[in-house]
């Protein structure tokens, strides 16, 4: 159990100490919705390497690691930033080129995989999968497995259900259980002893970051746990998952954060193009992610009034006049 202390750090120190070469490592959010974008960055400035990572339906976060050469392996349902990248481009491309290894699972089988974790189970049994190729299909050989404390022996297992025919399943898909060395999510509001509120769609982050050994909550606000004491059933995450806390507002920017900021057309517009040029995406990592000290100022590489146009309406939580195309 994590003690009670204040775990308000900076984002360099928490990615420093916990976040290592060769990690198994779990990031948030969906697609282009709560990515915790601001770690993203901060775990290609300092160059790590090696990582398995861990995602349900990412899209930027995944492909900007890939794409900065942190990643060796990867297990998801779905890689993809919407209509800007319906399939990640860099992570298309390290596919392409065999530089990481790839085991795919269904949506459900990813949260359930992560819930198994959260759980302390083993496995968790579902019919997800079944007369699908993801049950014959490994992205990872036998004797990876063997040789990697950190993977189950195999990747699905199909058993008869041991109540015979009762409930009509007359078999079953094993998912086995993920437990990230690291998780990092992004929310909006959590206290300096690291309990979380997350509003709007949760996504499998809760599943995740109680898989997790080691937990680092970035957020856009922090509050007094007595804010947070008022209405405890919008609480998702208490602090005994957590490790460390890091304000930093903008910080899933350029996904989206529902009820602060929208999405940014013209960051993920501008990043498809540059990733499908190699050169123009050497210059960009260089230019725009490396040489950034820290995610404030890669934020202010912004202008105010850009900015401004991605700012939620109190009332429906999105950028409601945002230009999308």
């Amino acid at each position: 159990m994590r003690s009670s202390q204040n775990k308000v750090t900076t984002l360099t120190a928490a990615i420093a100490s916990l976040v290592k070469n060769n990690c198994h490592l779990s990031i948030g959010g969906f697609t282009i919705n709560r990515n915790p974008m601001a770690a993203v960055y901060e775990i290609i400035r300092q160059q790590k390497r090696g990582l398995h990572l861990y995602a349900h339906s990412n899209g930027q976060g995944v492909d900007e690691l890939i794409g900065a050469g942190c990643v060796s392996r990867l297990e998801i349902a779905y890689a993809g930033s919407g209509r800007f990248a319906p399939t990640c481009i860099r992570f298309r491309r390290a596919v392409e080129r065999g530089e990481i290894l790839v085991e795919d699972y269904s949506n459900y089988q990813m949260t359930l995989r992560f819930m198994a974790g959260a759980m302390g189970l083993p496995f968790l049994p579902t019919r997800s999968g079944l007369g699908t190729d993801i049950i014959r299909h490994w992205g990872f050989a036998k004797s990876l497995r063997k040789n990697d404390n950190g993977l189950p022996d195999q990747k699905l297992i199909t058993i008869d259900n041991p109540f015979g025919d009762w409930c009509d399943s007359p078999k079953l898909v094993l998912v086995p259980a993920i437990n990230p060395e690291v998780t990092i999510i992004h929310v909006q509001q959590a206290d300096r002893r690291g309990n979380a509120r997350i509003q709007g769609l949760t996504f499998a982050d809760i599943e995740q970051a109680k898989a997790a050994r080691h937990l680092i909550i970035t957020c856009e606000e922090l509050v007094e746990e007595e804010f947070l004491k008022r209405e405890p059933d919008r609480n998702q995450i208490p602090f005994i998952h957590v490790d460390a806390v890091i304000p930093i507002t903008w910080g899933a920017y350029p996904t989206a954060c529902y009820r602060h900021y929208d999405y940014d057309p013209r960051y993920l517009n501008n990043y498809r193009q540059t990733a499908e040029d190699e050169e123009s995406y050497q210059t960009y990592l260089v230019e725009k992610i490396m040489g950034c000290a820290n995610h404030q100022e890669f934020i202010a590489l912004n202008d105010d009034e850009h900015l401004k146009n991605l700012i939620a309406d109190p009332e429906t939580g999105y950028a409601t006049g945002l230009k999308r195309n």
